[in-house]
């Protein structure tokens, strides 16, 4: 009996999460208008370190299990309702996967502690910041989208850049909530917040509708990757790692 009931409350934690996950990628993709897809996600499987969940693609020494494209691949990323509620509607637990880039935010990520460190140092200079997703060995700030071009001036002025220190621009990817992956759940240390003017400069803003109880608003407003980029190489360079660690 008891084996019977820990079966049922499974299936209804499966079916809740799934929901939550089809709800988030609904409201990213046509309320928010980012492309989306779903990732590889997980699978048991004895790892090397002997920590978290294998990844479902065929690599048994993925480096970054189950939080990355498979299939369908990363070109496959849209905003149609049709397609994200068939793809989640078939892997209810299936990661949501951002391709980041083009109209699209695009984002930097660091180590979790060298994170932590930043947005201390950024919120001690009155930085507003975007929205931050983490997972347990990582934190991604999501920014506004740059080109490869404008990236490559900023970076080449800097004396050095950690190499713990990742750009998620046009053609990348990022896990979004509410997802789980190898490393663990996928939150938001700060949460998506509306722009504060009606009608903000740059990028094309859009409304949508209240979807499951929860209001979906305007685009999500996203900082400049030059105002955020100096106290990211900071954290990283002062990480205890030394800003050298490169696991997801």
């Amino acid at each position: 009996m008891r084996e019977i009931l820990g079966r049922r409350r499974r299936l209804r934690l499966r079916r809740k999460e799934g929901a939550a996950r089809l709800d988030a990628a609904l409201t990213f993709a046509t309320a928010w208008q980012w492309p989306v897809l779903p990732g590889a996600g997980t699978a048991p499987a004895a790892l090397r370190d002997g920590r978290g969940l294998g990844c479902a693609c065929p690599d048994p020494d993925c480096a970054v299990p189950g939080a990355h494209p498979f299939d369908p691949a990363l070109l496959a990323a849209t905003t149609d309702e049709r397609m994200v509620r068939w793809w989640w509607s078939n892997r209810p637990t299936a990661p949501v996967m951002l391709a980041t880039g083009g109209r699209a935010p695009c984002a930097v990520s660091l180590p979790a502690l060298a994170g932590a460190k930043a947005l201390v140092a950024l919120d001690r200079m009155g930085m507003r910041l975007g929205p931050v997703v983490a997972t347990p060995t990582r934190w991604s700030l999501l920014v506004a989208p740059y080109t490869l071009e404008r990236l490559g001036e900023l970076l080449y002025s800097k004396d050095w850049v950690p190499s713990s220190l990742r750009f998620h621009g046009e053609g990348g990817y990022l896990v979004l909530p509410p997802s789980e992956i190898g490393a663990g759940q996928v939150r938001w240390e700060r949460a998506p917040s509306p722009p504060v003017d009606p009608v903000p400069a740059g990028p094309v803003f859009r409304r949508a509708a209240r979807r499951g109880g929860a209001p979906v608003g305007a685009t999500p407003w996203l900082p400049d990757v030059e105002a955020v980029l100096d106290a990211l190489v900071e954290a990283s360079t002062s990480a205890p790692d030394g800003g050298s660690r490169l696991a997801y």
